[in-house]
């Protein structure tokens, strides 16, 4: 893993579409985005934050996720979630997130951690 700089940041988006939904993943019962496809947004968006600085076999995943949803999202709107490094202390990954939608406004923030591993190391643990 090459140096990761505090303040190094991420945004990925997403087109809201019917498997987005509240209903189509289980949380909820209305055809919005679901708050598991906001998370899964944001992680995407610290995941590809610090993917250029690791090193060939390596990967980042997820231990730790903090959030609130405070916005709906319809069928057909675009979201974004920006990740920001805040902390880094060997391989633990510390970020800020926000998602926003197509109008600029907050719909949900929070924190992620991820720590960087060593793939076939950490492949090998699974199952046993």
């Amino acid at each position: 893993m090459r140096e990761i700089a505090i303040g190094t940041s991420h945004t990925s988006t997403l087109l809201v579409t019917d498997s987005h939904t509240a209903i189509a993943l289980g949380s909820g019962n209305l055809a919005v985005l679901g708050t598991p496809a906001m998370a899964a947004l944001m992680e995407n968006a610290a995941m590809e934050a610090v993917a250029p600085m690791l090193e060939v076999g390596e990967s980042s995943v997820g231990t730790a996720l903090n959030i609130t949803h405070e916005r709906a999202s319809a069928v057909g709107e675009k979201v974004s979630a920006t990740a920001t490094v805040t902390a880094v202390e060997g391989r633990r990954i510390d970020f800020e997130l926000c998602a926003l939608n197509q109008t600029g406004e907050t719909i949900g923030k929070g924190v992620h951690t991820r720590f960087v591993v060593n793939v076939e190391k950490f492949m090998s643990k699974i199952g046993k």
